[in-house]
């Protein structure tokens, strides 16, 4: 009789028996589906793993310590066959398909009738991959396959865009520090299906170059301001475009919460009644310094870490920050936005106690292929961000734990 490929087809096993039998390392793989998809399930195995046993132990399934007998399967509607012994798994699958249960069986996969497939999710999809060469079933390759689809989906270079349920709206993506890999799976799939993007400068700008042709990409910077303010341009921008039922992407650089303005682009969004979400991005405040090998804490020399805007000087009456507490602390003081008053800052952290000698780097461009590390310390840093041409957007890095880490080129 000619051999034919498995007809695919999702179970729904809501309410409905399933039984396993075995309760080893295939037993704890496959359980946690199947208790997501709702199946009533039961147990039967003289033992199992820890992880078997804890979700036993939770109510999540029925366990009955013992091995199979027969009729164990008479009210089932699905089976997994994974016990360690053959007899048992020979004499359970022919229950099996004398009561017409659909059946996998993890030692011999030709003698069961139905086959699991190699599956992932993203985003409310489930995807499921069976062979089609019924002689040469090769599982690594259906993982395989499987895992390429659904990293795909999910990093947005799938682009599978919604048709029905799509909602238009804005998302604040926080785009990471400049390395397009550094983005969110999540900020990268919205990137990836956005008819709009408002694009930072600081954003990772390489990804804008992978998006299809219709969509439109506007430079945050060059949104003609008129009558407005550059936020209320660019607030205005994100309302009119999701009122015109497109999906429209606020791309921004690092986390739109850590000196983006996010909130008050959210707020705008929400007085106008326009949908929002927030995806959260990794801030330069720790990614730069990290891939400049610097820790921001470390033991035994910086228990905590503190991160302010340097933009406004210390002696401009409209800054917020307590520069002379700062200087009292031991740890580490992560400086974004102050290469121009990096001086006033070191002269102010210096008058107020912090040590002259205190390591500083000065990281520009960090994480792309334009990164460099300057070193100095408070006493120097204001003639050596001169000498070295130092220019933002650049994360300024004050404490022990500069000298921690690798040091910088030369």
């Amino acid at each position: 009789m000619a051999e034919h490929p498995a007809y695919p087809v999702g179970l729904r096993l809501t309410g409905r028996r399933v039984v396993v039998l075995g309760g080893g390392q295939v037993a704890q793989r496959r359980l946690p589906a199947l208790i997501a998809a709702g199946a009533d399930l039961l147990l039967i195995s003289p033992g199992a793993t820890p992880s078997v046993e804890a979700m036993a132990d939770a109510g999540e399934i029925t366990w009955e310590r013992r091995g199979y007998t027969e009729g164990d399967l008479a009210d089932a509607w699905y089976a997994l066959i994974a016990t360690s012994d053959p007899d048992a798994n020979e004499r359970a699958s022919a229950e099996a398909e004398r009561n017409r249960v659909w059946c996998v069986r993890s030692d011999d996969a030709d003698r069961a009738t139905a086959w699991t497939p190699a599956t992932g999710h993203s985003e409310g999809v489930t995807v499921a991959v069976l062979t089609t060469d019924v002689k040469g079933r090769d599982p690594r390759h259906t993982a395989a396959v499987r895992d390429a689809v659904v990293e795909g989906l999910r990093d947005g270079t799938l682009v599978a865009p919604h048709h029905r349920n799509r909602t238009p709206g804005v998302a604040l993506v926080g785009g990471g520090p400049g390395d397009p890999d550094l983005i969110t799976v999540r900020g990268r799939r919205l990137l990836a299906e956005a008819d709009v993007v408002i694009a930072d400068r600081l954003g990772p700008r390489d990804l804008l170059a992978e998006l299809p042709p219709h969509v439109e990409v506007i430079d945050a910077a060059k949104i003609p301001y008129g009558r407005f303010m550059a936020q209320e341009a660019i607030n205005h921008a994100l309302i009119e475009h999701a009122r015109q039922g497109k999906s429209v992407v606020r791309l921004k650089g690092g986390d739109p919460y850590v000196f983006g303005r996010g909130m008050e682009e959210l707020q705008a969004l929400a007085e106008a009644g326009v949908p929002c979400t927030v995806v959260p991005g990794i801030s330069s405040s720790i990614s730069v310094p990290g891939a400049a090998g610097i820790p921001v804490t470390h033991r035994g020399v910086a228990h905590e870490f503190t991160v302010v805007s340097g933009h406004v000087a210390p002696d401009d009456e409209r800054s917020l920050v307590d520069w002379p507490s700062l200087a009292k602390l031991t740890g580490t003081l992560v400086v974004l936005m102050g290469v121009d008053k990096i001086g006033r800052i070191a002269e102010t952290l210096v008058a107020h106690g912090r040590s002259p000698d205190t390591p500083v780097a000065l990281v520009q461009e960090g994480t792309t292929a334009a990164q460099r590390r300057v070193d100095a310390t408070l006493a120097t840093v204001a003639e050596t961000v001169v000498a070295r041409e130092v220019r933002p957007p650049a994360v300024i890095v004050i404490g022990e734990v500069v000298g921690v880490g690798l040091p910088a080129a030369p």
